[in-house]
């Protein structure tokens, strides 16, 4: 450890403890107090203390596990507390036998630092997404907790007020705990179903960051790169699961085309007008191994499928050049192993490519007739541009306007609204 260390420089360190080790801080914490807002407290109060103590100390050599004992300490301390407020007025406190705050002092203390340790890390997102709770409670409750973001910004994100994203917070919290949720790893019986929760909180949790829902902007850069650090410590957690891996390299294949979404000026920029030299190719590259290596396992799912279908487009040099029959058969392999409408319009905007409109609006128009489908913004907008490539103008503009209607995201909605217009003065 050095000696001080300047405003800058811890300010530089804790955003990066912040955003790598918080984690770590408060699953460890957790494991203490077994209480998640008394450990979140415990954890915000460490990196507080090393707000007030490194720039007289200086940044330790191991942030994540300074801030871990720091938070420990706090969290034992309080428990003392309590355990000897107990002893003292037994007559007002009515004993519960199967909360004994004194055990829970001396396990605490038996235990060794526990920042290093896996596990931890794996309770805490395998508690914040148990089934039991509500999938925007899940995403919620990763984002608090196991991202370590403030409740004004998770608020921000899904576009609510701040209280009602504090409630339903606290609702997630409580839920854990009058529904005794256990604070572990699930055993190897339930890993496959409670991991696809896991996996399908993380990447919920990029789509909302890859296409905002509503707002300004197209992409929503925060949720994105959250998303993928979960990802990332999902992988080197449980590096033998393919699904794992799969949604992963899912992610870095999507997100290296972020910078060529949108123009200078904020607007929308299709797949097949993207400038491809601006697609990171160290994310390509990456996504593309964990895909290869997802795709050996005879464990392969639904992520590992999509990361395949992304990687086929990454690999080719222009729109032109994209072998449209080869993701028509990966969306045949999809849809058998999951059933969902959505895959079923993206296997649609395929088969238009692959051999023509005429192919791709014949499954549309089945697919508008599926009620799970209903008020799905991109089912008019995928009708629309296929009547527009036919030029069947006239039946292209009602499709745009019902598509606008659904539409709240501001990039989105200025892009339909050209469409529109285009369709609108064709003759």
């Amino acid at each position: 450890m050095t000696t001080g260390a300047t405003a800058d420089r811890v300010a530089e360190a804790l955003t990066d403890a912040h955003r790598h080790e918080w984690a770590y801080v408060l699953a460890a914490t957790v494991r203490v107090t077994r209480d998640l807002d008394l450990a979140e407290e415990c954890t915000q109060e460490a990196y507080v203390g090393a707000l007030e103590t490194w720039p007289r100390t200086g940044v330790p050599a191991r942030p994540g596990a300074w801030l871990t004992t720091a938070a420990r300490n706090k969290a034992l301390d309080r428990l003392r507390r309590e355990s000897v407020l107990r002893r003292k007025l037994p007559l007002l406190v009515e004993p519960d036998p199967s909360d004994d705050l004194a055990d829970d002092v001396a396990t605490a203390m038996s235990e060794p630092g526990t920042a290093g340790v896996p596990d931890d890390r794996l309770r805490l997102i395998f508690t914040c997404c148990h089934p039991a709770l509500a999938p925007d409670a899940q995403v919620a409750l990763t984002l608090r907790l196991v991202c370590g973001v403030a409740t004004p910004d998770v608020a921000r994100a899904f576009l609510v007020p701040e209280a009602t994203m504090a409630a339903r917070i606290t609702r997630a919290k409580k839920k854990i705990s009058t529904a005794r949720i256990p604070y572990r790893v699930p055993d190897s019986d339930e890993l496959p179903a409670r991991l696809d929760a896991v996996l399908t909180t993380v990447h919920l949790l990029f789509s909302t960051g890859h296409t905002a829902p509503a707002g300004a902007d197209l992409v929503r850069p925060d949720l994105c790169t959250r998303a993928v650090d979960l990802a990332r410590t999902l992988a080197r957690l449980l590096p033998r699961a393919a699904e794992v891996r799969g949604l992963l390299g899912l992610l870095l294949l999507t997100d290296a085309r972020r910078g060529s979404r949108t123009d200078p000026d904020g607007n929308l920029v299709l797949l097949a007008e993207q400038d491809r030299a601006r697609w990171n190719p160290y994310a390509i590259t990456e996504g593309l191994r964990h895909t290869a290596e997802a795709l050996m396992s005879p464990d392969c799912g639904r992520f590992t499928l999509q990361a395949a279908i992304s990687g086929v487009h990454a690999v080719a040099v222009s729109s032109a050049d994209t072998d449209w029959p080869r993701i028509v058969v990966l969306y045949d392999r999809l849809l058998a192993l999951w059933d969902s409408p959505v895959v079923a319009l993206n296997r649609a905007v395929a088969v238009s490519f692959a051999s023509g409109p005429e192919a791709g609006l014949a499954l549309v128009d089945v697919l508008a007739e599926d009620p799970r489908l209903a008020g799905y913004p991109y089912l008019p907008a995928t009708r629309a541009d296929l009547l527009r490539r036919l030029a069947r103008f006239d039946d292209a503009a009602p499709a745009y306007r019902e598509a606008l209607r659904l539409t709240a995201n501001d990039a989105e909605r200025e892009f339909l609204q050209a469409r529109l217009a285009e369709v609108l003065t064709r003759p």
